[in-house]
């Protein structure tokens, strides 16, 4: 079946793609990453606009495809993927609640961006003082610049003994 906008419009693509979590933080969506940007219907097609976090993101073929799998399940043949790089992604666009959940899984959400000229140093957070997500201590060290994923850094609580991952500010 194709669907017609009179079968479904924009916001029930946006619905339906809003229930499409990220593999891998499953407490989140790509609507609350920011991941997801527009839905337009164009010459009877539905366009899904999608912004990788970054250009080399592994997770982004497996999100196309759990948008497509969504879709048709529902009916809808009619649509286009589309990743946009003219934007370059970044966790501001992150939804409160999203920063919210993150901490509540264990991770330390990314705070606001700061504008830096080097894209490299505004990844070291060698200096920074994470809060931790289990206790709320500063008393935290930076273990690794790097956690399970590229856009994680490793860190250790002093107070509560917990290691955890913060979400890098991007």
């Amino acid at each position: 079946m194709t669907a017609t906008k009179s079968t479904y419009n924009k916001e029930d693509i946006w619905e339906l793609i809003s229930e499409v979590t990220d593999p891998e933080i499953p407490v989140l969506t790509i609507v609350d990453l920011g991941i997801a940007r527009d839905v337009k219907y164009e010459d009877s097609t539905f366009v899904i606009r999608i912004t990788p976090t970054y250009s080399g993101c592994p997770a982004m073929q497996a999100i196309e495809k759990e948008i497509e799998k969504k879709l048709r399940l529902n009916g809808i043949d009619n649509f286009e993927i589309k990743t946009d790089f003219s934007e370059t992604w970044t966790t501001d666009w992150m939804t409160e609640d999203a920063k919210k959940r993150l901490k509540e899984y264990g991770i330390a959400p990314p705070g606001k961006t700061e504008k830096v000229d080097d894209f490299l140093k505004s990844l070291d957070s060698s200096g920074d003082h994470i809060p931790c997500p289990y206790c709320d201590s500063s008393n935290t060290e930076l273990q690794s610049e790097f956690g399970s994923t590229a856009c994680k850094a490793q860190y250790y609580c002093n107070d509560c003994d917990e290691p955890f991952e913060h979400f890098k500010c991007i």
